[in-house]
């Protein structure tokens, strides 16, 4: 379990084939600390394991399924990624609820200025609007962002500037695919409400 607050953006160093899965190498030098082999980390949203650990370097090993359907399976040696340790539950919750569990793509279609802030707006596979309500959470890359606007298949957010600075969002453009995650919250309520029908 997660927050969406990422604490850092490291480097991918590698993302390669081994002889069993893809094994990808991230610099993380500001998240490596205090993470053991079989721990979670968050990587663009994903709940990855940890299986590597080294002073300032992490490494993960990949499903295919992982790499069919996130963005990790574009990724190549020198892009940045959003890096967010797993939840302790002696600490506080800032964003909100973030399983790491992708639902699904999305797709920037405008990243833009607009004063001193930047709009985002993203297009989503059409049976996931049903989860978008303004001022509901949405999960780009892991980032916990709040909803500014919603359609049936887009939405947008606003970002600030410390967001750009320490997620891999300040070098999004349009076009660029993002891995996307609902509120866990509004999938158990509806599958509540479908069970008492």
């Amino acid at each position: 379990m997660f927050t969406g607050i990422v604490e850092a953006a490291g480097r991918v160093l590698a993302f390669e084939q081994q002889e069993r899965a893809r094994r990808l190498e991230v610099e993380a030098e500001a998240v490596a600390a205090g993470v053991a082999a079989g721990d979670s980390v968050a990587v663009n949203g994903c709940c990855l394991t940890a299986v590597v650990i080294g002073p300032r370097r992490l490494g993960f090993d990949l499903l295919e399924e992982t790499c069919r359907l996130t963005n990790l399976g574009g990724i190549r040696p020198g892009d940045r990624v959003n890096l967010e340790r797993s939840l302790r539950f002696d600490g506080r919750v800032g964003g909100h609820f973030v399983t790491g569990h992708i639902d699904g793509p999305g797709r920037i279609e405008v990243i833009e200025p607009r004063g001193a802030d930047t709009i985002v707006k993203v297009k989503v596979p059409a049976e996931f609007g049903r989860y978008l309500v303004y001022k509901g959470c949405v999960a780009i890359d892991g980032i916990s962002l709040t909803v500014a606007e919603a359609g049936e298949d887009w939405f947008s957010v606003w970002l600030i500037p410390h967001t750009l600075e320490v997620t891999n969002l300040g070098e999004r453009k349009a076009g660029d695919a993002v891995n996307l995650e609902f509120d866990i919250l509004a999938k158990y309520a509806e599958k509540l409400l479908a069970v008492r029908r």
